[in-house]
């Protein structure tokens, strides 16, 4: 174990700067392990690194068709997802319904 308190600054900043570099070492050598085992994995399977890259984890959303327009300004539109815009939210509050807002 290390005495931290009888360490000098100078000596603290080194130990930080020689434990950062063992961290980021620490994780390449997992990241290639991993990776090595990916590869026997596919390998095993028949498979290359090529077939592997053309799998997508990632959903792409197509962006949605407004429904919704503000009447005061109709450029300003909303698809009914996520949060309601604030001008929804003052329509809302003022009484208006969504169908009242419908495109």
């Amino acid at each position: 174990m290390i005495d931290l308190e009888s360490l000098d600054l100078k000596e603290l900043k080194q130990l930080q700067k020689d434990v950062t570099t063992a961290i980021e070492q620490f994780k390449e050598r997992e990241r290639r392990k991993a990776l090595s085992e990916v590869e026997a994995f596919a390998r095993e399977r028949g498979l290359t690194l090529a077939d592997l890259s053309q799998i997508s984890t990632k959903r792409v959303r197509k962006p949605a068709a407004p429904k919704y327009a503000n009447p005061a300004d109709p450029s300003q539109t909303w698809s009914g997802r996520g949060r309601h815009p604030r001008w929804v939210a003052a329509a809302l509050a003022d009484g208006k319904t969504l169908d009242d807002l419908a495109i």
